[in-house]
């Protein structure tokens, strides 16, 4: 049996064949719910943080021919460099990408917060506590944010009879894999969602609650952050195997325009100290 065949390795492309024209509006309503009362706890937490200039014209759009539509927002200020609120898919044909991601700044070395939603018509969900250090030679570090509790949090979920694991075929999405990392799929079901929410509040509610305590990086050791987020930041974007899909309807000269808008690419430039 070839290995794409497997439900964990089959591609979105082979999911959607499977059924592609599944109306998945009323779960796009409740996943998009979720989403936004997370990106409002963190707007709670940091009310300063102003939309983007870049991102004014696109509270919803569509593809050319209509097939695809969304929309995205992401607001930066003093403590959050790039905190994105998105969804792009078709609600009437199975395919969705939501995101609540928040990619902090330098003042603190907590992990970055990524949360996507998807559905191929297979419900998804991907998240993670995104490591500013090398876990591999900072064990400090990893113990901080990845010790026994995240890791008894996370294997509860991992090991749940409801959902599979889900491989990316990109690479550099499988680089980014570590402890608290969840990529996993499962019915499109409100049963299955509301675990999932239950599961990422508890995430951010954590990771709100590691901002409160955290210490600060010193000036010096600033820059380096920086660069290193930046990059995750961009390739994280550049490297998405959805990119593909949306270059199918879009063109992929104006999902290269689309890439730049969502790594925030105006703000990196306008930011950067390295």
């Amino acid at each position: 049996m070839s290995l794409t065949k497997n439900k964990e390795t089959k591609t979105l492309d082979e999911f959607l064949a499977e059924n592609p024209n599944v109306d998945v509006s009323r779960y796009w309503e409740r996943c998009w719910g979720i989403l936004t009362a997370l990106k409002q706890k963190i707007t709670d937490k940091f009310p300063h943080l102003s939309q983007h200039p870049s991102t004014f014209d696109r509270d919803y759009y569509t593809s050319p021919n209509g097939e695809f539509e969304g929309s995205y927002a992401a607001w930066t200020g003093n403590g959050v460099e790039w905190l994105v609120n998105s969804w792009i898919g078709n609600r009437k044909a199975s395919i969705l990408d939501m995101n609540t991601t928040a990619f902090l700044g330098q003042e603190t070395d907590v992990p970055h917060l990524v949360i996507v939603f998807g559905t191929v018509p297979k419900l998804f969900c991907y998240c993670d506590y995104t490591p500013r250090k090398n876990l591999l030679t900072d064990p400090d570090y990893l113990d901080k944010y990845y010790g026994p509790e995240v890791n008894e949090w996370y294997m509860k979920l991992r090991s749940h009879p409801n959902f599979h694991w889900s491989v990316s075929h990109g690479s550099y999405m499988r680089a980014l894999i570590n402890p608290a990392t969840q990529s996993l799929m499962g019915e499109l079901n409100d049963e299955n969602i509301s675990i999932f929410e239950t599961y990422l509040h508890q995430m951010v509610d954590r990771w709100l609650g590691w901002l409160d305590q955290a210490s600060p990086v010193p000036e010096a050791e600033r820059p380096a952050l920086q660069r290193n987020d930046h990059i995750i930041r961009e390739m994280s974007y550049r490297r998405d195997p959805m990119n593909k899909l949306a270059a199918n309807v879009f063109g992929q000269a104006e999902v290269e325009n689309m890439i730049e808008l969502r790594m925030g690419k105006a703000q990196i430039d306008a930011s950067t100290t390295y």
